[in-house]
This record gives C-alpha cells, structure tokens and sequence, in this order.
C-alpha cells in the first residue's frame, strides 16, 4: 500500500509563501490602522473648532483652556486622566496642563508637539499630535479659526 504525504521540501514552500505574504500585507494593514487614527483626529479637531466657536459667540475671544474655568467646554469623549487607559490616540489642546488645556490620548505623545496651538481675541489654532505609526514621529494636525485642518507633520507620507 502505498500512502500519500507532502514531503519536506512541499512544508517548506508553503511556509515561505505564506511568510511572503505576511510581509507584503503587514505594512499596508499599519497604514490602514493609521489612517483610521488619523479619522479620530479630524473628529476631535472639528469637535474642538465648534466648542470654540460657541465660546466665542458667547465671550467674545477664544480660550486655549478647553475644560473648566473659562473653558470652552470641551473634552474628549469618556476622558479618564491621560495615557494608555484612554479610549482615543492623539493628544489634543494648547500647551498647559493635562485636562484643562490638553488631553493625552493612548499613544502617550508629549504635549510638546503642540507648540503651534495658540488662542486670542480673534483667532485660535488647536493641535492634534499622535505617534500614530510608533516611529517617534507624530503626526501633527492643526485647525484654526475657519475650521482649516492642516496637516503640519505627515507621519503616513513617507
């Protein structure tokens, strides 16, 4: 009787292939979820830009405080302190303190990188950063008194 069985060498090719394919599909699948990162900070930006606009119709100027006195309001959705136990990535605000002027989201990126954001009388610039691809180099987002996103840092071009 003779039986039928994939030799060593079969084993092996196939291992490779799949290897192979791992390999190619792994970064698109990082870009992908990076880019769904990304979407969460074009939602917070926006969210931030309308928090601004009713403190300015109220006020009469923009706050770089975001929560509490003389705040506009605004904080991410389910904010816990900051850090990996958040349930949002980028961090947000203007320079400060952690939950008045900016909130640090799961991926822990230093409030440093909002060195951009800025609030006065007649206009404001929030920032949005976040280390979305774990390279040490955040993608740095901005919006402003005409809700215009900018992308300051590309962490997904290059």
């Amino acid at each position: 009787m003779k039986r039928a069985a994939f030799s060593l060498i079969e084993l092996m090719i196939v291992v490779a292939i799949i290897a192979f394919l791992a390999m190619v599909s792994v970064p698109t699948f990082t870009r992908f979820l990076a880019k769904a990162k990304r979407a969460e900070a074009y939602m917070n930006l926006n969210s931030i830009y309308a928090a601004q606009k009713a403190h300015w119709a109220e006020q009469g100027s923009y706050s770089s405080v975001l929560n509490g006195q003389g705040g506009v309001g605004w904080k991410p959705e389910g904010y816990k302190g900051g850090g990996a136990s958040e349930n949002f990535y980028y961090t947000y605000g203007f320079g400060g303190s952690e939950g008045s002027n900016y909130f640090t989201g799961k991926l822990g990126t230093a409030s440093s990188h909002l060195g951009r954001a800025s609030a006065g009388k007649n206009s404001f610039v929030a920032v949005a950063a976040g280390d979305i691809l774990g390279k040490g180099k955040p993608d740095i987002l901005t919006i402003d008194e005409n809700s215009k996103i900018t992308i300051v840092q590309d962490a997904l071009a290059g």
